[in-house]
């Protein structure tokens, strides 16, 4: 059942599973402004179905998405250069937080080149899928812009400071088997098997411990705090997630040799 759908953007919700797509082939999925709305109201939308257990962040076409769209860009430059970078705090910086503040698992699949706000937008997901031609880079620093779409915090939480400074500065381009060596996506697969394997992982992760899920992605997203704060931190999940249906139910399972069935509660 397809629930919300702009030229852009599309959003499908089935099995729990909320699929958000990139429909902008023609463009390589270039963010205009009308797909930076699209996109934001889509990922609104999804946040707020209490049906959505798992999201699965995908694009039309050979590539996932090269960033900004430039063309658009370049008239914005022309018409006034001092507010052309406005699109960063009215578009990027909730796009981004949209993303981040979704409580359920993001899977995003990646096939083609993903560049620039594009691999803002796949960092900020929490499982990457990278077909084996995947292309990634910062882009930033080729056009004389720093970065936006949260780069300089997911990139060094992905890679690491030194990699990171080195990937922003130099704008290098990787390929999906340094991205995975590098941690930076969860799995390589053959191009043609990228939404297969994204959206069976997506479907596991609806059908999982969905309050578990968001108890790990909180902690997950604290940071890296000191060893006395983590462990209230997972003292406080541990015990809201010990009172759930599911825990009971799936210890139950266990002990009865059987297979738990998750509901998210």
């Amino acid at each position: 059942m397809t629930v919300a759908e702009t030229p852009t953007v599309t959003v499908d919700v089935d099995q729990a599973l909320a699929t958000v797509t990139l429909s902008r082939a023609a463009a390589s999925n270039a963010l205009d402004r009308v797909t930076k709305e699209s996109l934001l109201d889509a990922l609104r939308q999804v946040g707020a179905d209490v049906e959505v257990r798992a999201v699965l962040l995908t694009a039309q076409g050979r590539n996932f998405c090269v960033g900004q769209d430039l063309g658009e860009h370049v008239e914005a430059l022309r018409a006034d250069p001092q507010s052309a970078m406005n699109t960063v705090g009215e578009h990027y910086n909730p796009l981004l937080k949209a993303v981040t503040e979704l409580t359920v698992p993001v899977v995003v699949a990646i096939r083609g080149a993903c560049v620039g706000a594009g691999l803002g937008l796949a960092l900020a997901g929490d499982i990457r899928v990278a077909g084996e031609g995947a292309k990634f880079a910062t882009a930033f620093t080729g056009i004389g812009l720093a970065s936006d779409s949260g780069l300089s915090h997911t990139l060094v939480h992905a890679v690491g400071a030194s990699r990171a400074a080195g990937l922003m500065l130099l704008g290098d381009r990787f390929g999906a088997a340094d991205a995975a060596a590098w941690g930076l996506v969860h799995r390589v697969v053959a191009d043609d098997d990228v939404e297969t394997v994204a959206r069976e992982l997506a479907l596991q992760l609806a059908h999982g411990p969905t309050q578990a899920y968001r108890q790990v992605k909180s902690l997950l997203n604290a940071g890296v705090p000191g060893l006395t704060e983590a462990l209230d931190r997972e003292q406080i999940a541990q015990q809201t997630l010990g009172a759930s249906a599911d825990h009971s139910a799936a210890v139950e399972a266990f002990l009865g040799k059987s297979r738990p069935i998750f509901t998210g509660h």
